[in-house]
């Protein structure tokens, strides 16, 4: 059938609207491709604003593998604000792509990126809007398949009702897999139909289809266990993992967007994974092994990237870009090929005792420096001890005085609160620190124009970690040191005077915890708070934590459970977690062994430079971590 575009309906539409020109389309490196010439098509979306979706590096990687296979399509999407939303709705206009404006509910696939749990509201507003029916229990052959994928999908049960599938890992050679399976199944006829497609998925063993899987709960609400329920579909389902990065140099043709956006610049991910073993981050967990890209890949990509989008800022992208095992030479050769345009460097990840005066040299040649931000995440050495942050209040001192004395005048600092063992005094710490670093600057620089912005983070505990046994501190006591903390920092108003204090209360962070680890039950929760209002509750303008408070308890009580058996409740050893069967590589005796040695303050070496900790990943997907250098320069050295 054809599929008109909603352009014609949506574009009187938009005068009405704040920030129209996100909707129109039409971006530099956009791609349009022909509706019947396709046999699979692909709508991708970011569940969030334009200005946050369209720089996200795992949409634009996706879109661009997709539309260069000659018979596949990829579109975007993102979530809609509220006014247009309300016009939609009374209009009859459904969710459309940006790309040409085609219903998403014409697509064979809607891809969702999550990065965060609180972008799963905006999913339910996008199926409802296509006419997508919420529950995938409900959809039939004539709706797409809605697949997830992003961190947030290494814990998928929240939202299994409205899923029909998840992608654990990277995705580039996961959606080529998957497009090749649909369409032979198309080809053949759609054979058993829409199960007989999921079907074909599951059987990968590396595409979670959550109706396929039965949960049983034990009387005291804890899951007894998750067992398939079709023959052939694996107990466990394992996460993808592309090794050789420098095959996939993507981006290559970067979105230039329209509107003004979080990030306007060409980046480049130089590594993927990390090994420091912040007992915190499930980034670095759920990435390992560490593969970083050649010298010689990222300097190509940096070359043609420019040269298609016309970007003035590269940003070099990972989880602590200073590790990469070429760094210095990356930045220098960089520096020296752009040296004399108007091209800035940044490195927007970088640890405190990786960062030096080479590196803030070569970021700094050329006169334009942009924003650094350090994470230290704990005030004191005891908690940096218990989170495995392994950086002395020396490195810190020393890092900060070699960006002030390279020539900045103003560093952002990040830390967190209500992390395991927390106490007051940790927190503040963080103001000792922060009064510490303003003093070291002025004194190495003579200048009283020195500025730090102390930006603080409540911690919510995150699956396949260490912490994923922790009880949530709560959202009262997390308020409560943050007023300490503030207090602190004016306690001395010669030094406060210079430090900016920017903080997320506890509240979404106890939501964004129902959400991490929270099983099928929670499902029924984010259902009642979007038919509340709930959208883009990662937005504190739109978040009310009182909606969600209310969804709880109008919901979990019929389970014989509440907000704080999600939430504050510390978990222990033999307990089924909701995410077990979902195999991110990792030994889950290694993180529970980890989780005690938190607790007792001992601190864990990156095994990427020492003897293998059995952490499980290499050994258990037959990989290995993948460390430079290469002995390569980056040529040609000729400036631009």
């Amino acid at each position: 059938m054809p599929v008109e575009s909603v352009w014609p309906r949506l574009e009187p539409l938009l005068p009405q609207v704040s920030k129209p020109i996100q909707y129109v389309g039409g971006e530099l490196g956009a791609q349009v491709k022909d509706w019947d010439a396709a046999a699979v098509r692909w709508a991708l979306m970011y569940p969030d604003a334009y200005e946050v979706g369209l720089p996200n590096q795992g949409v634009q990687i996706l879109y661009e593998v997709l539309n260069e296979l000659p018979d596949v399509l990829a579109e975007r999407t993102y979530a809609v604000w509220p006014d247009l939303e309300a016009l939609l709705r009374a209009h009859q206009v459904p969710q459309f792509t940006v790309d040409a404006h085609r219903p998403v509910g014409a697509f064979d696939l809607l891809g969702v990126s999550f990065a965060t749990e609180l972008g799963y509201t905006n999913l339910l507003s996008a199926l409802d809007l296509a006419g997508i029916p919420l529950a995938a229990a409900d959809r039939t052959g004539e709706h797409p398949l809605v697949v997830a994928g992003g961190h947030a999908a290494f814990n998928p049960e929240p939202i299994a009702e409205f899923l029909d599938a998840a992608v654990l890992g990277d995705g580039e050679e996961a959606v080529r897999e998957i497009t090749g399976i649909v369409r032979d199944w198309k080809a053949q006829g759609r054979p058993d139909g829409r199960d007989g497609l999921l079907l074909r998925l599951a059987r990968t063993e590396s595409v979670y289809v959550p109706r396929f899987y039965d949960v049983d709960y034990l009387p005291d609400g804890r899951i007894q266990r998750v067992v398939p329920n079709q023959a052939d579909v694996p107990f466990r389902v394992h996460k993808r993992t592309t090794m050789d990065l420098d095959q996939w140099p993507y981006p290559k043709r970067p979105l230039v967007p329209l509107a003004e956006t979080v990030h306007e610049r060409y980046a480049v991910e130089i590594f993927r994974g990390c090994t420091r073993g912040c007992r915190f981050c499930q980034a670095g967990m759920i990435t390992r092994p560490v593969r970083e890209r050649s010298i010689t890949t990222v300097g190509q990509m940096v070359a043609n990237g420019l040269e298609a989008s016309g970007f003035s800022e590269v940003g070099l992208l990972s989880l602590s870009s200073a590790d990469h095992s070429e760094i210095g030479d990356m930045c220098s050769g960089l520096a020296d090929r752009y040296q004399g345009s108007n091209v800035s460097l940044s490195l927007p990840s970088t640890r405190v005792d990786a960062f030096n005066v080479e590196l803030a040299q070569e970021l700094s040649r050329g006169g334009r420096r942009t924003g650094l931000t350090f994470a230290p995440e704990g005030g004191s050495e005891r908690i940096r001890r218990v989170i495995n942050k392994m950086v002395s209040e020396e490195d810190l001192i020393r890092t900060v005085v070699t960006a002030y004395t390279s020539g900045w005048r103003h560093v952002k600092l990040y830390f967190m609160c209500g992390l395991p063992t927390e106490t007051d005094d940790d927190v503040r710490q963080i103001a000792r620190l922060a009064h510490e670093v303003i003093r070291a600057g002025r004194a190495a620089t003579g200048s009283r124009e020195i500025k730090c912005t102390v930006s603080i983070g409540g911690f919510v505990p995150k699956p396949h970690t260490p912490f994923q046994w922790a009880g949530q501190c709560p959202a009262e006591v997390v308020d409560h040191r943050l007023a300490l903390l503030k207090q602190e920092i004016n306690t001395d108003r010669s030094l406060g005077r210079a430090i900016g204090y920017r903080y997320h209360d506890g509240q979404p962070s106890l939501i964004e915890g129902l959400l991490s680890r929270g099983d099928r039950r929670v499902g029924a929760v984010i259902r009642r708070a979007w038919q509340d209002g709930a959208r883009f509750d990662g937005w504190s303008e739109h978040f009310s934590y009182q909606r969600w408070v209310t969804a709880a308890a109008q919901v979990l009580p019929e389970y014989g459970l509440d907000l704080d058996w999600f939430t504050t409740r510390e978990r222990d050893q033999t307990e089924v977690m909701p995410w077990d069967h979902l195999d991110s590589g990792l030994d889950s005796d290694w993180l529970w062994q980890d989780w005690q040695a938190s607790r007792s303050e001992v601190e864990q070496d990156d095994c990427r430079w020492t003897p293998c900790f059995d952490c499980g990943v290499c050994p258990g997907m037959d990989t290995e971590i993948q460390i430079g250098p290469t002995g390569r320069k980056l040529l040609p050295l000729t400036p631009v």
